[in-house]
């Protein structure tokens, strides 16, 4: 029996498991990198053992520091999360050495099914249809061995380009690149095993044909040592940014019952074919009634709530049992309703992650929430920038959306700029409402940022006058901005819009104002905002959505001046790689560097076609966002 386990992990996967291990009355151990000391999930852990460090490589991937943790504090047995270790085959192992439980598959079957080229091939055997691959020599990969013909693929009439570059271990779009060039190919194999090899430990990569306009849709298995095997319905995962889920549901809204059938057969199959124990995920590109094995996932998955919610169950808690040793039932709960799960990142509307301090963080609603932050936690570069996953189950599916859609707007989320309005966009969108989604869902459609609302703005000029008026040392009675003879209506600018607070615009009555709380009337209908103030930003919060503005102050002061063609850090991170030297001429779109940020690569191209005139860093430097990397000087000369 397990009394106290660690996890090999951080952030909101660790704090998933330590919410049930509590109820089970099982102890827990906290890991943590030096970046990680102050995170929620080393607080509330029983015990903490420190990582010193902050990559990840020196730390949360290092199996000698994890396993001397577990010795160190106690544990006898380790869950190892998902990403990082947690479909390490030689981790598995260690931790068994170690006379410690494994709470996870066994390294066979991790080493079988956790590589997904090993994956292809035994599904192939057992008769599953799948995807070619093509994975000879992928440490010097020969670009014209690259077969352009058509790829014999059953039910999938797929012909030459584009490919799609895969990490054999791990997930989470890291190590994936899409080629549309073959004369692209070569570098981005080298782009994606780095990044595979900085995320998982593990460079080896495979390509095969990109399948556009199909679904994406996976299977949760579970299994136990006595032969019994769960298929758990399947999640619909089609909606994706830079190969990264970021909106999955149960069930899938846009499959047959044949499909569903012939899916979950699939996996059972697949679980049994190698004695496979424990938590998995069997995932297929699903095009109409045509179905393809993609790869098997030997952990549990970001997106397990969704499963727990409609079939009433704690994934958690079973891995642990099976763990001990305990035999399932003999077949599943029924589901039950529908669930969607969102993923709230800290990232721009480019996709680019954002690092700083999270100010205030509230999601309110009949919604589950699964975060790895809390009010004041620092975002760093080092790790992924996803801060929680939102989750909400109903009776059916617009019921659940409709929670879910409730729930974000009025969340207050402070300090760091989000996917928030993306996620929005996607869940009230016409064809997601309709079900009609497949993995190049957001490239299809238009998701930008929502128009400001001119209330909202109008409620933060109010309140920052008030707040001016409530920090004045003297005459706080008078009007924000009085003069004896007006001359000029009173106005507020921020970065991002420009309002006339006094006079009020016609028709606008304001009810009430302090520097906390606006209430402004309008057309017979009371509007409520809920202010906050942090660092020359206004967060106004109501019941349509949240609006962050930056105030532009009357005297600003002097900033230095950064020389035109400059190409800025986009995010703090590391210098991968420098592409140029000063005096190379570049085309537009250009690759000028590479930087390394949250386990992710990131190119830095040239904006216009020009003459290199400096090149400012060099490999391994890190930098803070917004520091010049690179000059290019327009033009021929």
């Amino acid at each position: 029996m397990i009394t106290r386990l660690l996890v090999a992990n951080r952030g909101e996967i660790a704090r998933r498991v330590f919410r049930t291990c509590r109820s089970l009355g099982i102890e827990t151990v906290a890991v943590f990198s030096d970046a990680d000391a102050g995170s929620p999930h080393v607080a509330e852990a029983d015990y903490a053992v420190r990582l010193p460090g902050a990559k990840p490589t020196e730390t949360y991937l290092d199996i000698e520091r994890i396993v001397a943790a577990c010795q160190a504090a106690g544990a006898d047995a380790v869950h190892p999360g998902y990403g990082f270790l947690s479909e390490n085959a030689d981790f598995a192992q260690a931790v068994l050495d170690a006379g410690l439980v494994w709470v996870g598959p066994s390294p066979e079957s991790i080493a079988a099914m956790g590589s997904k080229i090993e994956a292809k091939r035994l599904m192939g055997e057992a008769g599953v249809p799948v995807l070619p691959s093509l994975t000879a020599a992928v440490t010097e990969f020969p670009v014209t061995a690259f077969p352009v013909t058509a790829f014999p693929v059953t039910g999938f009439p797929v012909t030459g380009f584009p490919v799609l570059v895969k990490a054999s271990a791990g997930g989470g779009g890291r190590g994936m690149r899409v080629v549309r060039d073959p004369a692209e190919l070569e570098r981005e194999i080298a782009s994606a095993r780095r990044e595979s090899e900085s995320a998982f430990g593990d460079g080896t990569v495979f390509v095969e044909p990109l399948l556009e306009g199909a679904r994406h849709v996976e299977v949760q298995i579970l299994a136990d040592r006595h032969g019994t095997v769960w298929a758990l319905g399947e999640r619909e995962c089609s909606i994706q940014r830079r190969h990264q889920k970021v909106v999955e549901e149960c069930p899938s809204p846009g499959i047959t019952q044949r499909v569903r059938d012939e899916l979950c057969e699939a996996a059972v199959r697949a679980a049994g074919a190698i004695g496979y124990v424990g938590a998995g995920t069997v995932e297929f590109l699903v095009k109409g009634d045509q179905v393809a094995f993609l790869e098997m996932n030997t952990r549990l998955q970001v997106e397990h709530p969704v499963t727990e919610l409609v079939y009433g169950v704690d994934l958690v808690r079973l891995q642990i049992e099976v763990a001990e040793g305990l035999a399932l039932p003999g077949s599943p709960p029924p589901p039950d309703g529908h669930a969607v799960e969102v993923r709230l990142y800290a990232e721009d509307g480019d996709y680019l992650p954002q690092t700083g301090v999270l100010r205030r963080f509230e999601v309110p609603g009949d919604v589950r929430v699964d975060s790895g932050v809390e009010a004041g936690s620092v975002v760093s570069a080092h790790y992924d920038a996803m801060l929680a996953k939102v989750i909400a189950h109903g009776s059916s599916r617009d019921e659940a959306v409709r929670k879910l859609t409730t729930a974000l707007r009025r969340a207050r989320i402070h300090g760091l700029t989000t996917n928030r309005d993306l996620l929005l966009s996607v869940l009230t969108n016409p064809d997601f409402r309709a079900g009609d989604t497949h993995t190049g869902f957001l490239d299809g459609h238009q998701h930008g940022l929502r128009r400001l609302d001119e209330l909202a703005v109008l409620a933060a000029a109010l309140a920052q006058a008030a707040a001016n008026r409530a920090a004045a040392p003297v005459l706080r009675s008078l009007p924000s901005g009085w003069r004896n003879v007006r001359s000029q209506p009173s106005r507020a600018v921020f970065d991002e819009a420009e309002v006339v607070y006094e006079p009020l615009p016609d028709g606008i009555e304001l009810v009430h104002a302090d520097p906390s709380r606006i209430v402004l009337e309008s057309g017979g209908v009371r509007h409520t905002f809920d202010i906050a103030h942090y660092d020359g930003k206004v967060c106004v919060g109501s019941p349509s959505g949240s609006v962050e503005l930056t105030l532009v102050p009357r005297l600003p002061e002097p900033v230095e001046q950064v020389a035109p063609g400059s190409l800025l850090a986009p995010m703090p991170g590391s210098v991968l790689r420098v592409e140029v030297e000063p005096g190379d001429r570049v085309t537009k779109g250009q690759a000028v560097l590479v930087l390394e940020a949250m386990k992710m690569e990131h190119q830095i191209a040239a904006p216009a076609e020009g003459v290199v005139s400096g090149v400012h860093v060099e490999k391994g430097q890190q930098v803070e966002a917004g520091a010049v990397l690179a000059i290019i000087r327009e033009g021929d000369s």
